[in-house]
């Protein structure tokens, strides 16, 4: 026979050979050959059992009984194979250095094989008896998932990035995916970094995301998160033993090398390569915020997106295990930094880790404060009083600066250099029509932007002084001229010529008078 026969095929065989049936008869019932039953039931002889015993027999004490080796040699027509005997016991060490040694081939492997054993396999079959072996080895284990009860977390290996509209440069960003096993539910965000109070700002986002805290958490034996990896016992950092705290729920880690052991946040990194990275890839983001917004529609589509080979999505299937989750702490949780600073000249202090400065009021010039800081903010205390609130920024050696905290001739240095003709106009509309005209008439026809600016602020600023009814019929006055500026605005206004009716504002001729030569005199 060309190859061993099922375990089926050969039951019957005992059946019948115990129910007192020839071979030929066998072999009109099965239509196998008669020298592959006549093999059987020698072999069913042979094993001096009646047909309950082995009928009674598993499919591995069965197969020691009928598949032998002389069986395959006489109905194959072919001798086992010694090369694969000698193969067998060297394989699982051969796989198991190409796993460790990324470096080894398997062409390497295949030469080291055939000095040891020359008339070995060639390197084709070599390399299939090592893939079958892989294969073997690489069985999938089932795991039933309970609602609510893990939540499987891991960074994307490929990052998303936004261009500093400052510098130009591009920033890249490590992407934090968390995925729910039960619903397949998934949350995705951009971030800074892995350090650690990046990590942990990101999970805690994840957790108000899903609006509720499963029993664990697992990830990977990432370094911000894991002192000392250990199968059974690993040790996590202060910060993250805080966060299981505050939290009330369990940190775990995988195995070591092991991504199956969190294989829905493995499947869910490839998902939102194929649906979040595909889909953002032609546009540019400026800012970190930005990014995550776009982020955040992208996986609003894919969690909504209804499976491909059962009913219901993502989103429709977390619905039902929201119910299992615990209620969120009435706080989040965020690593809270403390630090002190001494108020420069500048009124600013700095914070080092960022090398970032924010201001505080400039009266605390030169006082010592203390600073506390968080993933997002920035807060500075004179002894118990809270002086400044900012946004936390990462850019280093810039400056936050709020307006309200310079000295008022700080603040109308700033003022200044946020002129601009909108800024103009707009003032001069709250004057009168003919002090707008007459600044829409200076700005058209300006060639100094600074000159330009100081002669419509010293317009303006007549108005306090002879008021704004003065200043508009000034104006008004001022616009028969062909040039205008602040000078003939203010000679009108102090020669008091903007109370003169305008009918006649410059005389067409000269008044009749003795010292007026006429054309006589030049006869």
């Amino acid at each position: 026979m060309a190859k061993p026969l099922s375990m089926h095929q050969i039951k019957r065989i005992i059946e019948w050979h115990f129910q007192g049936k020839s071979i030929r008869k066998m072999n009109k019932l099965s239509k196998l050959s008669r020298d592959t039953i006549s093999v059987y039931v020698q072999r069913i002889k042979d094993s001096a059992m009646s047909q309950s015993e082995l009928l009674s027999l598993d499919t591995e004490a069965l197969s020691s009984l009928m598949y032998t080796e002389s069986i395959e040699k006489s109905t194959s027509g072919r001798s086992v194979d010694e090369r694969y005997e000698a193969l067998k016991s060297r394989i699982a060490d051969y796989q198991h250095d190409l796993v460790r040694n990324r470096h080894l081939t398997r062409q390497l492997l295949w030469e080291e094989y055939r000095k040891e054993y020359p008339d070995g396999y060639g390197y084709t079959q070599f390399c299939e008896h090592l893939k079958r072996y892989e294969r073997h080895k690489d069985a999938v284990m089932i795991f039933n998932h309970l609602p609510g009860e893990q939540l499987q977390v891991d960074f994307a290996g490929d990052k998303l990035g936004y261009v500093d509209t400052q510098t130009g440069e591009w920033i890249p960003c490590e992407v934090l995916l968390a995925v729910f096993p039960y619903s397949h539910y998934m949350y995705a965000e951009a971030l800074r970094s892995q350090k650690q109070e990046d990590f942990i700002h990101g999970l805690a986002n994840a957790l108000e995301f899903f609006g509720g805290v499963p029993q664990s958490v697992k990830l990977d034996n990432m370094r911000t998160a894991v002192t000392k990896a250990s199968r059974y016992e690993p040790t996590f950092t202060e910060a993250m033993q805080f966060l299981a705290e505050h939290y009330e729920m369990a940190i775990v880690t995988a195995r070591v090398r092991k991504p199956r052991d969190k294989g829905s946040v493995e499947r869910g990194v490839d998902i939102a390569y194929k649906r979040i990275y595909a889909a953002l890839r032609k546009e540019k983001f400026t800012s970190l915020e930005e990014l995550n917004r776009a982020i955040k529609i992208q996986l609003t589509q894919l969690n909504a997106r209804p499976f491909q080979k059962k009913a219901g999505s993502r989103k429709e299937l977390f619905e039902g295990e929201r119910a299992q989750l615990r209620e969120l702490p009435s706080t989040r949780y965020d690593i809270k930094h403390v630090t002190y600073g001494k108020v420069q000249r500048n009124y600013h202090v700095i914070v080092g880790e960022d090398h970032h400065q924010y201001s505080v009021p400039y009266r605390l010039i030169g006082k010592r404060l203390k600073i506390t800081y968080t993933s997002d903010t920035v807060e500075i205390y004179d002894h118990l009083d809270r002086v400044a609130v900012h946004k936390r920024s990462f850019k280093k050696n810039s400056y936050t600066t709020a307006v309200e905290h310079r000295p008022p001739n700080h603040k109308a240095v700033v003022e200044s250099q946020a002129w601009d003709d909108e800024y103009f106009l707009k003032e001069a509309s709250y004057r009168g029509q003919y002090v707008q005209a007459v600044i829409k008439r200076m700005l058209e026809s300006k060639i100094f932007y600074e000159q330009t600016y100081n002669s419509c602020l010293g317009i303006l600023r007549l108005g306090k002084q002879y008021g704004t009814v003065r200043l508009n019929a000034a104006c008004e006055r001022a616009l028969q001229a062909p040039v205008v500026n602040f000078g003939l605005i203010n000679n009108i206004l102090k020669r008091n010529l903007d109370k003169v009716p305008t009918s006649d504002p410059y005389q067409t001729s000269i008044p009749i008078h003795d010292q007026i030569r006429g054309p006589k005199a030049f006869e």
